[in-house]
């Protein structure tokens, strides 16, 4: 797998951030910790050791100490790993330490997204690590879960890919109904021209020869090339020859990105990194229960 470079940083508003975590212990607390609340006492401690339980590439750690963070203000989370590091089975990703109840509460709240943010870096560096020295990129789209889309994105950046538009407010994407709709490609363009600003991109959607060269004649910085074969991807490269961005999208897997590359396109965009990409398997495990004394050393 490619080697993830530098440091990364989850860059969200503070209240979007907290919105989302409320939630999500909302949905899963409800009234209460039944279990927890019933077994275990208040006014204990404990230590909790989160570790991969097999290999991949670590994003999310910040989300998770946010969760714990949410439940109680004293909880001590102290990341032992790097984001976007890839780690072996067994590896210590994380400490947190602090009220008892508070660390079973939040338990499965923090794993659900550190696993899936690390099953979408893990599944992204995976694939990116095939495109080396084919020069083409490989970036995600607006296929993520329903209220996830900023922490998922992150997660492929801390893979290695990188993010397309965020959102419909940020990039101009015609597709196939747009253009129905406008009466062409031509017309489609000259539209949103006219109303966006001069510094925002506009991509068309093409399935066609024809349309690429449509799209190239309307004045398209980028062109998405839908579902397209390999051989009629290559020549719509050599007909564009840079005058556009050219973007592969569609059916894109590990089997076949490669060769999408080898085409000589510029970007090769993959809904299955945040759409089906496989939690992975992070446990936490918690040391024995103690009166609160401070914060002990790692064992």
């Amino acid at each position: 797998m490619q080697k993830t470079k530098g440091a990364y940083f989850l860059i969200v508003d503070p209240l979007l951030l907290a919105k989302i975590v409320e939630q999500a212990l909302r949905e899963d607390i409800g009234t209460g910790d039944v279990t927890t609340e019933s077994i275990v006492p208040a006014g204990y401690n404990t230590i909790g050791f989160i570790r991969a339980k097999e290999m991949g590439v670590v994003a999310g750690l910040p989300v998770a100490a946010a969760v714990f963070k949410r439940l109680g203000r004293d909880i001590s989370f102290q990341p032992r790993a790097r984001e976007g590091e890839r780690v072996k089975p067994g590896r210590l990703l994380a400490r947190v330490e602090g009220d008892a109840r508070v660390i079973l509460t939040g338990e499965r709240v923090a794993l659900n997204f550190l696993q899936r943010l690390s099953g979408i870096a893990t599944y992204t560096n995976k694939l990116a690590s095939l495109l080396e020295g084919t020069g083409a990129r490989l970036t995600d789209t607006r296929k993520t879960t329903p209220g996830l889309r900023v922490l998922e994105k992150y997660a492929v950046r801390v893979g290695g890919g990188t993010n397309h538009r965020f959102g419909l407010y940020d990039a101009v994407l015609i597709k196939d109904n747009h253009i129905k709709v406008a009466g062409g490609i031509g017309q489609a363009v000259q539209l949103a021209r006219s109303r966006v600003p001069h510094s925002m991109k506009i991509e068309v959607e093409v399935e066609t020869l024809a349309g690429v060269e449509e799209a190239l004649a309307a004045g398209a910085d980028i062109i998405m090339l839908d579902n397209m074969d390999l051989d009629t991807m290559a020549r719509a490269v050599q007909l564009v020859a840079g005058r556009a961005v050219l973007e592969a999208s569609g059916g894109v897997n590990e089997n076949n990105i490669q060769d999408i590359a080898r085409t000589g396109v510029d970007l090769i965009s993959c809904g299955s990194l945040t759409h089906s990409a496989r939690a992975l398997d992070i446990s936490l495990d918690v040391g024995e229960l103690k009166p609160w004394s401070g914060y002990g050393q790692e064992n």
